[in-house]
């Protein structure tokens, strides 16, 4: 088993007794349907259908968590807080109250979310774990760069503030990854998002590239008239023209 803490994911806690229904009002995905013991991918978008963030949406007892790029979550808890309007809800930012731990080439024994106490573990992938808490304390050696190659290697990629706005969610392969329900109500953006997918207007997809030899690219950055997305150890993500 491997692990690395995480330290470019952001927390926001969203609480309340409309918790649910206004993220399902807001995000690309089935917020409504989403079962206490299931994760979900999924991203918000501006009118134009650009993200300006994405998101894992874990459901707690208390409402939902969203892990969210660091460099994103207060911002993203205040423009969000902004369409609460007269909704049961509280948005707040906490990322600096918990701890986020990535684990891979592990066998647990948990199938979608599973919480005990405080601490939360997300399945994210094949042996692949997500471990969020107040308290929790893992003896990791790795860096985060090898859990960053491992989302890389996953083709999951994470808008940040290099990537927000630059992007419609079937760039980055949303719909292939799950995080788009064309059958859901309207949400930001939904019109341009179900257009881009039925009209196949697409002309940039999100693909795995390896950089050229002592090459370092950040996301944002342009590359073979694509973009980054993430990058770490000479593989990157990046939107390509189809």
């Amino acid at each position: 088993m491997e692990c690395a803490r995480l330290n470019r994911y952001g927390l926001l806690a969203v609480t309340g007794a409309d918790a649910r229904d206004f993220l399902h009002a807001q995000l690309t995905n089935d917020i409504a349907n989403l079962p206490p013991d299931r994760a979900a991918l999924a991203g918000w978008c501006t009118a134009k259908g650009r993200l300006l963030a994405s998101f894992l949406v874990i459901p707690s007892k208390e409402g939902f968590l969203l892990q969210v790029a660091r460099d994103l979550a207060s911002a993203v808890a205040k423009r969000l807080s902004m369409f609460i309007l007269r909704s049961k809800v509280k948005i707040t930012d906490e990322s600096d109250s918990w701890v986020q731990y990535g684990v891979w080439d592990a066998d647990l024994n948990v199938s979608g979310v599973a919480w005990e106490g405080e601490t939360v573990t997300v399945r994210v992938g094949e042996r692949r774990f997500l471990k969020v808490g107040k308290t929790i304390s893992e003896n990791c050696k790795a860096g985060e760069d090898a859990w960053t190659l491992q989302e890389i290697r996953a083709g999951r990629p994470l808008i940040s503030a290099a990537t927000q706005d630059k992007f419609v969610p079937q760039m980055v392969n949303f719909e292939e990854l799950g995080a788009i329900n064309f059958q859901k109500g309207c949400y930001p953006g939904q019109e341009i998002v179900a257009r881009a997918q039925y009209r196949g207007e697409v002309k940039r997809r999100m693909t795995r590239v390896a950089l050229p030899k002592g090459v370092e690219l950040k996301a944002g950055e342009e590359f073979q008239g694509g973009v980054i997305v993430d990058s770490a150890a000479g593989e990157a993500l990046a939107v390509m023209p189809v």
